[in-house]
């Protein structure tokens, strides 16, 4: 479930990348969930985006049970993974590498990315953003999120912003439209090893395993590790 959240407190603020600890009103536990929009849209309109998927943890039962349009939340920003670069910055490149619902955190960033380039156009003086590639990782097609959107970004910024799109476990058809994007396997070195330079930042987000052959597989094609920032999700 796709969560729009109107900010009250005008000073709340949030980096691409980062997560909220969500406090709902009678129930005890503390949801933890990363935002899937960007500082910009939260800047503009006053609105934050989660993607919640459903599972019998209260605060993601709460939200697709119980959650109503005029339901208040309290929220919490934490989280060290996260892309902020600042106007006077070296331009760098990202690779981001998302496994199933790890795509949220990498799609702030990838939506933060292309508000860098518009402003950019607009302004001229403003942070320079090199290129970034996507990988994106689930069992198939129909568990892709925001693939409609990425597929957007890919168009509207051209060589900038690229994706490929990897299934595990595909049994259908894949879609015409999605088919010039997707892998059928895992993403493996030979993907990655194309990208390996000095001023390409990685973000890794998706299930511990997955992070960890990622992450070993960075370091033995010489990424250096304060290149390489993670995110687990259990």
């Amino acid at each position: 479930k796709r969560l729009r959240l109107a900010i009250a407190n005008k000073d709340f603020t949030f980096k691409a990348g980062q997560w909220v600890d969500f406090f709902i009103p009678g129930v005890s536990v503390v949801g933890g969930f990363s935002m899937c929009s960007s500082p910009g849209l939260l800047e503009r309109e006053g609105i934050l985006e989660l993607a919640v998927k459903y599972t019998a943890h209260p605060p993601a039962h709460w939200i697709h049970t119980e959650c109503t349009l005029d339901s208040e939340v309290a929220l919490r920003v934490g989280g060290d993974f996260f892309f902020d670069p600042q106007p006077g910055d070296s331009p760098v490149k990202l690779v981001l590498i998302a496994g199933g619902v790890g795509i949220n955190p990498l799609f702030s960033i990838l939506l933060h990315v292309a508000d860098l380039h518009g402003y950019r156009e607009g302004k001229g003086n403003a942070y320079k953003m090199g290129t970034v590639k996507l990988y994106y990782s689930a069992k198939n097609t129909k568990e892709l999120l925001f693939k409609k959107n990425i597929l957007g970004l890919m168009n509207a910024f051209p060589g900038k912003i690229t994706c490929r799109f990897h299934v595990t476990q595909q049994s259908s058809q894949i879609c015409e439209e999605l088919q010039p994007y997707v892998t059928e396997g895992r993403i493996s070195e030979k993907d990655l090893e194309k990208h390996v330079s000095k001023d390409t930042l990685w973000y890794i987000c998706g299930p511990p395993p997955m992070i960890e052959s990622i992450s070993k597989l960075l370091y033995n094609v010489g990424v250096p590790r304060n290149c390489v920032f993670f995110e687990k999700w259990w």
